[in-house]
């Protein structure tokens, strides 16, 4: 497939960028100054409650089974706008959380738990991390940890519309989480787009079928005529958003007007489609862009992750910062006025934090009530919010 190059208006959107420089950037509107330190101040406490939540041995949380909850971490850390967790020589803390991900590396080249599971999920999220770090040793580890998410693409599956998508990994605990699924295919292509350089011009290296890749996620979207399963529904309330495989959402099913049912598009996997687009170089003006952009703008809300009630909040409002800011949407039309999403955002945000610093979803589904993996995904969010004010 030939690549393209999408517009991207904030850097911040890619994995692994940050700002590299000692002092914090400028605004860009004046106006914004008050309410950007506002943001700072947040997401500073959120980036405090990640330092002191970090264990002796680099790892941070309780949850030290599954090395992606720390690296997750460690990519909000290398985001923080003034740089002053990056560079040849980070924090000693920091380098002990890069350690720790090491110690994960197995001799397939993936970096995961073995009796943990869920491989590619963690390699994915881990080879993010380590790639910020941006130490030249670890190239090779790099290198090899790539391979093994590419190598994880499906092909040949019994069920044919979910080949050249990615599921959570196959290993271990998990033997049967192999299947593919959005949020893993997102996670993968995120981690192979930002680290394309380390392949750039290497001869017989495999990188992934891009193409495949996007007619899976085609093939997730409620989209009648660029996707050809029979379940693709282009009823009003669900066209253009995204379901969690295809011919499975985690919404559950609706009712249509006049007989029939539709899987129900919901909202944290309309902008895992969104990014998988954009990280896949589809232009603005493709349908299937501009589907899910529609879809997302009718459904905007911040109480909730639509569809999906409170369930993979946080990871919802985390992706929504990263798909409207890569997307380069600054403002939406909702009931008929423009809306700032990104004032909207860190408002929500900065109401829902505790007085730790911390973030918690009350419901556990996907580890929401892990503190560390939501406190990551929220201080990302306002990093990104905070880059574009």
């Amino acid at each position: 497939m030939k690549r393209r190059t999408f517009i991207l208006t904030t850097t911040l959107a890619l994995a692994g960028a940050h700002f590299a420089h000692a002092d914090e950037p400028l605004p860009r509107d004046e106006k914004n100054v008050s309410f950007r330190n506002e943001v700072r101040d947040a997401m500073n406490r959120g980036i405090e409650a990640l330092a002191k939540a970090q264990n002796a041995d680099g790892s941070f949380g309780k949850d030290t089974q599954h090395p992606a909850i720390s690296a997750l971490a460690l990519v909000a850390l290398q985001r923080e706008p003034t740089g002053r967790f990056v560079g040849r020589k980070p924090p000693e803390s920091v380098a002990k959380g890069y350690a720790y991900l090491r110690r994960f590396v197995q001799p397939d080249g993936g970096i995961y738990n073995e009796a943990a599971g869920l491989a590619n999920y963690n390699t994915s999220v881990a080879l993010l991390a380590l790639a910020g770090a941006g130490d030249p040793a670890d190239e090779k580890l790099l290198q090899a940890a790539r391979a093994y998410v590419v190598g994880q693409q499906a092909t040949g599956m019994v069920k044919s519309e979910t080949n050249g998508g990615i599921g959570y990994g196959s290993v271990g605990a998990s033997p049967k989480r192999g299947h593919p699924d959005l949020d893993n295919t997102l996670i993968a292509i995120e981690a192979l787009r930002s680290t394309q350089a380390l392949v750039a011009d290497k001869a017989g290296t495999k990188d992934l079928n891009w193409q495949a890749a996007i007619d899976f996620v085609t093939r997730c979207q409620n989209l009648p005529g660029a996707n050809k399963e029979k379940w693709a529904s282009g009823d009003p309330a669900n066209k253009g958003g995204f379901v969690y495989y295809p011919g499975f959402s985690n919404a559950g099913e609706v009712e249509l007007e006049g007989g029939g049912k539709a899987l129900r598009s919901y909202g944290s996997m309309t902008y895992a489609g969104l990014l998988s687009f954009i990280y896949s170089d589809l232009k603005p003006t493709d349908a299937r862009v501009k589907a899910a952009v529609e879809w997302l703008q009718k459904n905007y809300t911040l109480e909730e992750n639509p569809g999906m009630e409170k369930s993979g909040y946080y990871y919802y409002l985390h992706l929504m910062a990263k798909g409207l800011a890569a997307a380069g949407i600054t403002e939406l039309e909702v009931g008929g006025k423009k809306v700032d999403w990104r004032r909207d955002l860190a408002m929500r945000l900065m109401k829902l934090q505790t007085a730790d610093g911390t973030w918690l979803n009350d419901q556990p589904r996907w580890k929401e009530n892990n503190s560390v993996l939501v406190t990551a995904y929220c201080v990302m969010a306002l990093e990104i919010v905070y880059g574009q004010l």
